[in-house]
């Protein structure tokens, strides 16, 4: 007995430090990779096509810029996502939310405009051996150098903490008038549009399963926001009205399968701000009094009216004062 214990003993040893090794090694890795990320919640719309839902409030570092819709379309080959969010930490919980539902690469990451709010996630699939190509508007690289100071500076100055200038992540292919990317057996038709909420608004348009991601070409409850020409808004509208796709998801609030009808109150609101700001100018008002005599009964059932509305005439009444 005691001579098989003089064998075993040396190869329990040896066992033990191995698992001890083992573990260490693990606890280091673990460490290396930093905590781990809380994936986003998904909704699946229609077969491969996945969507989150931001919450109804203006982007903010306090909410981590949680407040745009953001969508995921999966392929046989790889995976596309459709705006990241607004912050780095959005970011990477989409991209660890991606990982549940694939294994596949994400080969490209749309961006369908500036906002910070859709593009300030970009940097959490921007790395690694294989980074996705980032696909945007034209004009889009333009809009974003000239605003990422602004962007940077907010975020720093709301949550204390600044982040490096290399968090803004430029387009590294952009769309003049469409472009058609393969995700292998599912093809998405990009479309870049004139001047309307911006001016490098993209929509996104799933063959397979007819759904079009319209970004903040569509608000859905929560008011519509005018940073780039209502008269230009207003013809793009027309324009989208023309489209059948079976699911439309907007830039903000919930994915609707009648798009006509989704867009109605949206063409309403911003035709009521162009009718009152047009008569507010022909009666000669200077814009402050234009603002305390707009009738604000054309913000009914909208969220987020004291936060954009008085913004959407001043936008309006610039616009307008010049018109021919």
């Amino acid at each position: 007995m005691r001579h098989k214990q003089s064998i075993l003993l040396p190869a329990v040893r040896l066992l033990c430090a191995a698992l001890a090794g083992a573990a260490l090694a693990t606890h280091a890795a673990a460490a290396d990779a930093g905590p781990a990320v809380a994936p986003l919640p998904l909704v699946e719309l229609a077969p491969g096509v996945h969507v989150h839902y931001g919450i109804h409030q203006p982007w903010s570092a306090h909410n981590a810029g949680n407040v745009a819709n953001l969508g995921v379309v999966i392929g046989s080959r790889c995976a596309a996502v459709i705006d990241t969010g607004g912050s780095p930490s959005l970011g990477e919980q989409l991209r660890a939310a991606v990982g549940r539902l694939t294994r596949l690469p994400v080969c490209y990451v749309i961006n369908t405009h500036v906002h910070p709010d859709h593009v300030l996630g970009n940097s959490a699939f921007a790395g690694g051996t294989t980074p996705a190509q980032i696909v945007g508007h034209a004009r889009l690289g333009p809009s974003l150098a000239a605003r990422a100071p602004y962007y940077l500076e907010a975020f720093r100055r709301e949550s204390g903490t600044a982040l490096p200038p290399e968090t803004v992540v430029y387009p590294t292919r952009t769309v003049e008038d469409t472009l058609e990317i393969d995700l292998g057996e599912r093809k998405l038709l990009l479309r870049a549009w004139p001047t309307a909420h911006t001016d490098n608004d993209l929509t996104v348009y799933d063959e397979n399963t007819g759904t079009l991601f319209t970004g903040d070409l569509l608000f859905i409850d929560h008011l519509p926001v005018i940073d780039g020409q209502l008269r230009g808004w207003l013809k793009v509208i027309a324009a989208l009205k023309l489209l059948a796709p079976k699911l439309a998801v907007p830039g903000h609030g919930r994915a609707s399968a009648d798009l006509r009808q989704a867009i109605a109150p949206q063409e309403a609101y911003l035709g009521a701000v162009l009718n009152q700001t047009r008569a507010a100018i022909a009666a000669g008002l200077p814009i402050q009094r234009a603002l305390e005599q707009f009738d604000d009964s054309v913000t009914r059932g909208w969220q987020l009216a004291d936060a954009f509305h008085r913004r959407n005439l001043t936008a309006a009444y610039a616009e307008l004062e010049w018109e021919e």
